[in-house]
């Protein structure tokens, strides 16, 4: 095959990339190019191997991901090796974040029901996942949240006057009333405004091994789990340019 037929071969393939150099080594043959391109597609962390067998996968026979957890149902640690090794202080101030963030969920909740404010969804049995993620991050850290994540913000200094003014929708409010209550935002401390369409923003339904990503499964109502596993899933991400999905399994 010359030359010429060769780069229009080359060219129907789909990968660009692979294209680019292949074409860059001309002269070379089609079989060495197709086994140099299949070499790259095999180095994909989401790659598979082709089978002349047809097995329908069922979902029973597939190994379920386990769930990462510091401590057990009465708060005691599983492994004491496995707690993070935090101050005092903070881990006060984590518990403290935490009871706040309950407290005005409360306040807040009812005075929806009263009709003061006219919309509020609350963030019971999430406090744990907020805070202990929020903990584990930078303050430089960017924060791309959705509505039931204002225990980031009140992590981050957010107040409880900021947060109630944003839900009157008064002259308080950064955005002076023109986004629904519960929509936080604050460039200052680095979070963005949540938005409604959660699309928008992280399609995480297929989760992270059909995406190709690297992922963990965390008990959500552990705040120390959550700690440990945002700290490491940021640590990979700094240090191997790729993203992790960290999925906190909870409830309210």
């Amino acid at each position: 095959m010359n030359s010429y037929f060769l780069r229009l071969e080359l060219l129907r393939f789909p990968m660009q990339r692979v294209c680019t150099t292949i074409l860059s080594k001309l002269p070379i043959t089609l079989s060495s190019a197709l086994k140099f391109s299949r070499s790259l597609i095999a180095n994909k962390p989401n790659s598979a191997n082709f089978t002349h067998k047809l097995d329908i996968i069922q979902p029973e026979n597939s190994p379920s991901v386990p769930f990462y957890r510091v401590l057990d149902q009465n708060g005691v640690a599983l492994d004491p090796e496995c707690e993070p090794d935090l101050d005092k202080d903070l881990v006060l101030r984590m518990f403290q974040t935490m009871v706040q963030l309950n407290t005005a969920d409360r306040i807040l909740y009812e005075s929806q029901r009263q009709g003061r404010i006219s919309f509020y969804m609350t963030n019971y049995g999430e406090e744990a996942a907020q805070v202990g993620s929020a903990a584990a991050f930078d303050e430089d850290d960017f924060i791309y949240a959705q509505y039931r994540e204002v225990g980031v913000l009140l992590w981050r200094g957010f107040t409880l006057e900021n947060m109630i003014d944003q839900c009157y929708s008064n002259t308080g409010d950064a955005n002076k009333g023109r986004q629904m209550p519960v929509h936080y935002g604050s460039p200052t401390l680095n979070f963005s405004t949540i938005s409604s369409p959660l699309a928008t923003q992280i399609p995480i339904v297929a989760r992270a091994p059909a995406l190709g990503m690297a992922g963990i499964r965390v008990d959500g109502n552990d705040v120390f789990a959550v700690y440990n596993a945002t700290k490491a899933a940021r640590k990979l991400c700094l240090t191997e340019s790729r993203p992790v999905l960290v999925e906190a399994m909870t409830y309210r």
